[in-house]
């Protein structure tokens, strides 16, 4: 009877332990990783082979690289620090008078040779695309608007204001006339809105559609329209009455479309420029060269 093969404890034991740190053996093997002279990188890539790094990128990163080098480029300057805060929102931008006649239309209203921060009332208007852009200001703390009628007279109208609150603020208020009374009208056509409150003066810019749906209380500007010009005070954010009592409007139809520097002389400036005022300095004048009979 034939004896069994003995199986010698010698032959199993290296097996096992092969076995068992088999796959560690793999993961840290020279030949994956690059490690060790002559080694080559992973997928069989050889050290040094730039071409193959370029290829096959690695993904050696952690997140704490990558939030470090996020926070890097996000929160600090090319000199280490951190950026300071968010800057203010832009001042607004003074009306430039040179241009007016030329890139847009003005009317102003005070002292001749006034400009935009020194006239009783002024006013721009110019083309931009399909909006029309507008710029007012005046010598008030409280609001300063613009009024487009079909005749030179209040009522009917629409009109759009600039008013300083109590919180130091300028907003874009639709009004509508109705007869002495401005009612705020809910729809409000203007937009890129932007104000300010300075030196005792109310500035404001604002954007507004050429055309509009129809609508009772707002007019299309491509159709001409007597221009009325107010400004006023104010109460907690709220326009009062006028202060003058006959605010001054444009002579004639204006056109959004022909650009005019117009200029109207305030009360004050305006004694020696009626009719009869000339007519008795020409008077007086002929008086004193003839002489007495």
């Amino acid at each position: 009877m034939a004896r069994p093969l003995r199986q010698h404890p010698r032959v199993w034991t290296p097996l096992l332990l092969l076995l068992l740190t088999g796959p560690a053996a793999c993961a840290a093997s020279p030949a994956d990783d690059g490690a060790g002279p002559g080694g080559r990188g992973p997928r069989g890539r050889a050290r040094g082979d730039t071409g193959a790094d370029e290829a096959v990128p690695r993904h050696d990163s952690s997140y704490g690289t990558f939030a470090g080098e996020f926070y890097d480029l996000r929160y600090l300057s090319e000199e280490g620090y951190p950026f300071p805060t968010a800057p203010p929102v832009d001042p607004f931008a003074k009306i430039k008078v040179d241009d007016c006649g030329k890139t847009k239309g003005c009317f102003r209203y005070g002292k001749p040779g006034c400009n935009a921060e020194t006239c009783d009332y002024f006013l721009s208007y110019r083309m931009i695309g399909a909006d029309v852009e507008f710029e007012l200001s005046a010598d008030t703390d409280g609001w300063v608007a613009v009024g487009f009628s079909s005749d030179k007279k209040m009522g009917g109208d629409d009109v759009m204001a600039c008013v300083h609150d109590d919180n130091g603020r300028v907003r874009i208020q639709h009004f509508y006339n109705v007869g002495q009374w401005a009612k705020e009208i809910q729809r409000n056509p203007a937009r890129d809105e932007e104000g300010v409150f300075e030196n005792n003066r109310v500035t404001c810019r604002f954007k507004r559609p050429v055309n509009v749906p129809r609508d009772e209380t707002i007019v299309d500007l491509h159709l001409s329209w007597y221009y009325l010009f107010a400004w006023g005070p104010a109460i907690q954010g709220s326009i009062t009455r006028h202060d003058i009592d006959s605010p001054p409007a444009s002579e004639r139809v204006v056109s959004i479309y022909k650009y005019e520097d117009i200029f109207m002389p305030s009360a004050a400036y305006q004694t020696f420029s009626s009719p009869f005022c000339l007519l008795l300095i020409v008077a007086l004048t002929f008086y004193l060269l003839m002489g007495t009979p």
